[in-house]
């Protein structure tokens, strides 16, 4: 095998797993499109821990010059390359790439994160971080004394608007269909605020501005009616894609395809394959997490390299 570990992806998971490889000496490769993970397009990141305020831009530049840092001698970074497939390979596993490269080695960690599911309607692209956005924790505090909207009613809707009622001035939350998928004791207790508002048939019908969001139209599908709400701030929590469908049939996935793991030690359903971040079943989808689970990952991994 030419390397001891392959790492794909390089967001805040795929980047706190180089920089732990190569200080534990694996011979590594990272491989991935770019650098930053979803933040990137964050024009504020106010909860990466250690630092204060940084631009998504700013914060995958770091990671950038972070592991390349380490680049070199036990740590080479492919940058610019999608990854085609994964296959078994005696003692360990091959990586295709749409580049047509190649890679093989021991053993796998996969941190190709998820993209958001993009609101479509009239406005809602031409608002993107003017407005329209897509992680409270990385941009609601923008958003203090505000009224603003969460689109979307089921458990990471109401989690981002129980975040919200902490600065903003009050949340509305819209719910496409009659009833929310959100566990019924959290929409409850988040419902229960006097600064929440939550609506049930509401259509996303467009998001109305100037220079920043002030409105959101919407259709109440009980009705016919179109209604509008004053809004600052639009909050999309409408689900997730993971970039996992390299891995379809390789290994175990749950119902949004993504990769279910031991949360004790990042594993998979296949031998010597890893995952962490937002392209597993985590709880949670923050930076900090999917870094911590990465190196928890690595961890594992080097004493499974090692001990055999």
């Amino acid at each position: 095998m030419a390397y001891d570990l392959i790492i794909l992806g390089a967001g805040p998971a795929g980047s706190a797993a180089a920089v732990y490889a190569a200080r534990k000496r694996l011979k590594t490769v990272l491989i991935a499109e770019e650098f930053g993970g979803q933040s990137i397009v964050s024009p504020d990141v106010q909860n990466w821990i250690g630092t204060a305020s940084i631009s998504g831009v700013a914060l995958g530049d770091a990671f950038k010059k972070h592991v390349e840092a380490y680049a070199g001698d036990v740590l080479d970074v492919k940058a610019g390359l999608r990854i085609k497939s994964i296959e078994k390979k005696d003692g360990g596993f091959a990586v295709a790439t749409e580049q047509g490269e190649s890679f093989e080695a021991r053993a796998l960690l996969i941190t190709t994160g998820a993209s958001r599911r993009k609101l479509k309607v009239p406005g809602a692209e031409e608002f993107e971080n003017k407005g329209v956005v897509y992680c409270a924790s990385c941009d609601g505090p923008l958003f203090t004394d505000k009224d603003v909207v969460v689109v979307g009613g089921g458990n990471a809707g109401f989690e981002t608007a129980a975040q919200l009622l902490a600065y903003t001035k009050s949340v509305t939350l819209l719910q496409h269909s009659d009833r929310y998928k959100a566990d019924a004791i959290t929409a409850e207790k988040v419902l229960a605020n006097s600064n929440m508002t939550g609506v049930l048939n509401a259509e996303i019908k467009e998001i109305r501005g100037d220079v920043f969001v002030t409105s959101v139209v919407y259709t109440d599908t009980a009705t016919g009616e179109d209604k509008e709400i004053q809004a600052g701030g639009v909050f999309v929590e409408i689900g997730l894609i993971p970039n996992t469908s390299f891995v379809e049939g390789v290994l175990d996935m749950d119902e949004y395809k993504r990769i279910i793991v031991d949360p004790w030690t990042q594993r998979t359903s296949v031998p010597g394959i890893w995952a962490a971040g937002d392209a597993t079943n985590v709880r949670y989808h923050q930076n900090n997490i999917a870094a911590g689970d990465a190196v928890k990952a690595l961890e594992d991994i080097y004493l499974q390299l090692n001990a055999k």
